[in-house]
């Protein structure tokens, strides 16, 4: 929309970090010797070394100013420490940076820990728009230190940035303009507000910007400026069609259509009944891949694909066990595709022999032939493969390693999570339970990544972002049952909910690739509108819109419960975000909505332990298979008893006394294929519509005879009213209260079918209003009384309520402007401050349904004057 070099090109390239040359430019009061020099030298051996601040009660306040030799863009930040512990080591602080020392903000809050290890934090140096801003000054503010009582000390501080002046000038100049460009969108849209359109003009005409997409600024024209109703409404369907309503559409309650689909073999065969398998989805050739898993007795090695297409399964082996260097039955692995070889990766199980002891596994194994007669290797190997989908070796299985933990990558494990990004050629590996032969002493695998490349594993170590309070724990902490999904276009794993010992999880983590750093998104999802803590949950994400499925899963019935369940009305989520180090929203998945007089829509059950992929091109979701949990059966038809081991069950040791009925896992063999419903474009144009005319309505019953207004109200509002929704029909009524000023009846049996109020409104004679006290007069009080609080972000009444009165600005009167009157016919009289404020109302509130980069900017000028350290 906007033609500003900061928004339309991309970044510069950022040159290599290096050490930047600083000065010390002032500090709070130190303690004796100690002063704020000493953190330019690195000597860790001498104990005077340090800058030591005079004060140590928690009031007072305590700092350092550091100035860059040049401006620059800082990166990160480096404390060096004494070369043994010490009391006063500082352990909480702040950091801000600025272009000068009297507007800074924070760009780091976290802690040191106490040992003789130096660390390094990233700073913030993009702000929220993705615009890097250049620094000259740094504050460094310490918040505490690791003895109590101690005076706090900071040892030696190194900055990393770049200096480059070519690189610092072009970043500098994309974030002044930025600035200037944002503080005149404002400007703009307060004239506009104020009825001052002589000098908004003159801004626009004299500057290179838009406050909006010009089909809202002709909007605004038609509907505020000349009441064109019709005009007004076309500029709804032409809004539409330049996919100005797509983001407001994309954040509606969505619905959820599911299909069930019954494609088999040539054979009419499809595969078995099971769960803790894995799947991966061919976008380009709509081909789903499906391997393994565990039916409830034994694991599973047939492996299948799905034709999207001709939606039929084929079986490409029904033992990988038998092929050369396949995989032996399996469950709870994962499985990705590469899109640019047609390569399946495969990594991690729980198979029939790894609950076995220590030597019962190697020995299994030796009798498999998956280790040779006399090998002493680490009877759990991590075995790590890759099937060929095309191509030379179309059809074969490759073994690219026995054991990955022996070449620095992970140990063997399941239930872990598997992405890869398909352009870098790098696989991500998150969590998972290992497998060593100790059931009793759970132990939990770390992240690592896999370059294809060079065949090489690197265990990432990621450090807390900028929002995270604490250095000294992981940032993620270990787990297994859980979620990881890759935003390829911002480079960012979303890892969140599984379970750690016996506690289920609810929160989530961003984490930077470039970076390395992890952001907490949620330390608790379920207390901010999200899912209940989950295990064995599946997830996929589209980066195009920003959103991320997540499928059921088993929950606690309470949280600190140990029982698991599967509620029968476990819904499904979607998470949205706009930037994936800030926290998104959370909505539920609601079902398809039931038509009038029509049959019940099939849908899955609730389920876990299941396996999803998602067409990000189709905008398809396919699910197979999983767990739905326990039902009563007699008990000669129930297995030995089952008990929860990662993703699926494995019997228990021993047979036990069991009732004449017993409880048994249900494992399912459906498919299904899913799409999300939104509303239709159309359904938001009519809400606009309804908006528009409740306006014309009103002028209607002030300017023309009562009879014309009612049968507009008849016909043309009426006929944009959804008369199914009690808040549009409450509202649709109180307009025939406005219209006589008469109270009038919130009984449903007073409107028709067709929505229309029928003459006994009027049953009860007139009275005067002082006050709305129903739902119906809502919409009446917005014209009476006029105190009602301003919707967000709006700032455009003329008239503010304080204590019960109204009140005009007293700097503005409000009149007509000379631009207006060249719209105007001479024979129209002028447009009263009244009505242009209701006007502004109504087009300020059909914005909620246009993408904010279409739209004026959110909040107004008068925010920064209440914001701290406003103007």
């Amino acid at each position: 929309m906007m033609s500003a070099t900061w928004a339309t090109s991309s970044q510069p390239t950022m040159p290599p970090a290096q050490a930047m040359t600083y000065a010390i430019a002032g500090c709070s009061e130190h303690s004796g010797n100690y002063v704020p020099e000493n953190i330019l030298v690195d000597t860790p051996q001498d104990p005077t070394s340090r800058w030591s601040g005079a004060q140590q009660l928690p009031t007072a306040k305590q700092w350092i100013m550091l100035k860059l030799e040049t401006l620059s863009v800082i990166k990160s930040i480096t404390f060096g420490k004494f070369h043994r512990k010490h009391p006063c080591n500082m352990r909480e602080f702040r950091v801000y940076v600025g272009l000068n020392p009297h507007h800074m903000v924070q760009a780091l809050h976290t802690q040191l820990k106490d040992d003789t290890v130096y660390e390094t934090f990233p700073l913030k140096h993009v702000n929220s728009e993705g615009i890097y801003f250049p620094t000259r000054f740094i504050k460094i503010v310490p918040v505490s230190a690791h003895g109590m009582s101690f005076h706090i000390s900071i040892w030696y501080v190194s900055i990393s940035g770049t200096a480059d002046p070519l690189y610092i000038d072009n970043i500098r100049s994309r974030y002044e303009e930025y600035r200037e460009t944002v503080v005149l969108r404002h400007v703009l849209k307060h004239l506009r507000q104020r009825r001052l359109l002589t000098p908004y003009q003159n801004i626009l005409a004299r500057s290179n910007i838009q406050v909006e997409h010009p089909i809202v600024t002709a909007l605004h024209s038609s509907l505020v400026l000349q009441g064109n109703w019709t005009d007004s409404e076309t500029r709804l369907l032409e809004a539409s069609s330049a996919g100005l309503l797509d983001a407001y559409i994309q954040f509606c309650q969505p619905h959820s259509q599911w299909k069930r689909l019954h494609g088999v073999d040539a054979d009419g065969d499809a595969p078995s009944k099971r769960g803790g398998h894995a799947m991966a989805l061919d976008p380009e050739n709509g081909l789903i891949y499906l391997l393994g898993g565990w039916d409830g007795q034994k694991s599973l090695d047939d492996f299948w694909v799905y034709d999207v297409t001709a939606e039929r399964w084929r079986v490409i082996s029904h033992s990988t066990s038998a092929e050369k260097n396949g995989p032996i039955a399996r469950s709870c692995h994962k499985m990705v595709y590469d899109t640019k070889s047609g390569c399946i990766y495969l990594l991690g199980r729980l198979g029939d022999g790894d609950i076995l002891k220590p030597e019962e596994h190697q020995e299994l194994l030796r009798r498999a032939g998956e280790i040779p007669d006399g090998s002493r290797s680490t009877p759990y190997c991590s075995e790590f493969f890759r099937y060929h989908t095309r191509g030379l070796d179309v059809g074969k299985w490759d073994l690219l390693s026995f054991d990955t933990a022996a070449s620095g990558g992970p140990p063997l494990i399941f239930d872990h999570q598997m992405v890869m990004d398909c352009e870098a050629q790098i696989l991500y590996v998150s969590g998972g339970r290992v497998v060593d032969g100790d059931w009793d002493s759970p132990k939990y695998s770390g992240m690592y990544s896999y370059n294809v490349r060079t065949s090489k594993w690197k265990l990432l170590q990621p450090q807390p972002a900028l929002s995270m309070s604490s250095s000294v724990q992981p940032p993620i902490s270990p787990r297994f049952g859980h979620s990881m999904v890759l935003d390829t276009m911002s480079h960012t794993l979303f890892i969140f909910a599984g379970q750690r010992d016996d506690k289920y999880l609810s929160d989530m983590y961003a984490y930077d690739i470039a970076s390395n750093t992890v952001t907490e998104l949620f330390s608790n999802f379920s207390t901010s509108g999200g899912p209940d803590a989950c295990f064995t949950q599946r997830a996929i994400i589209d980066g195009r819109l920003k959103e991320i499925y997540v499928f059921c899963g088993l929950t606690r019935a309470q949280p600190a419960s140990a029982l698991t369940s599967l509620r029968a009305d476990t819904p499904n989520w979607v998470y949205q975000y706009t930037h994936p180090s800030k926290p998104g929203k959370w909505t539920k998945i609601l079902p398809e909505p039931i038509q009038e007089g029509g049959e019940p829509v099939e849908v899955p059950l609730p389920r876990y332990a299941h396996q999803v992929v998602y067409d990000e091109g189709k905008k398809r979701v396919f699910m197979h298979g999983g767990n739905a949990g326990e039902v009563s059966a007699p008990a000669e038809d129930v297995e030995p008893e089952v008990e929860a081991s990662g993703d699926e069950e494995r019997p228990r040791s021993g047979e036990e006394d069991r009732p004449s009925r017993v409880l048994k896992e249900t494992r399912l063999d459906d498919f299904w294929t899913m799409k999300l419903l939104r509303a239709a474009h159309e359904e938001i144009i009519r809400r606009a519509k309804y908006q528009i005319r409740q306006q014309q309505f009103r002028e209607m019953c002030e300017e023309q005879p009562a009879v014309k207004a009612l049968r507009f109200l008849q016909t043309e509002v009426s006929a944009v009213v959804d008369h199914k929704s009690p808040e549009e029909t409450s509202v649709f009524r109180a307009l025939l209260g406005h219209l006589f000023s008469t109270p009038i009846t919130t009984d449903d049996s007073s409107t028709e079918s067709t929505g229309t109020p029928k003459d006994d409104t009027l049953e009860e004679p007139p009275k005067k209003r002082s006050r709305p006290n129903t739902p119906d007069e809502a919409w009446t009080s917005r014209l009476d009384d006029e105190d009602d609080d301003e919707m967000p972000g709006a700032s455009t009444s003329a008239t503010v309520a304080s204590s019960g009165q109204k009140r005009r600005y007293a700097l503005l009167s409000m009149e007509e402007d000379p631009e207006e009157t060249a719209l105007r016919d001479a024979s129209t009289k002028p447009l009263s401050p009244e009505r242009f404020r209701q006007r502004t109302e109504v087009f300020e509130s059909l914005l909620q349904f246009v993408g904010e980069d279409g739209k004026q900017p959110m909040g107004s000028l008068l925010d920064m004057v209440d914001a701290e350290d406003g103007i």
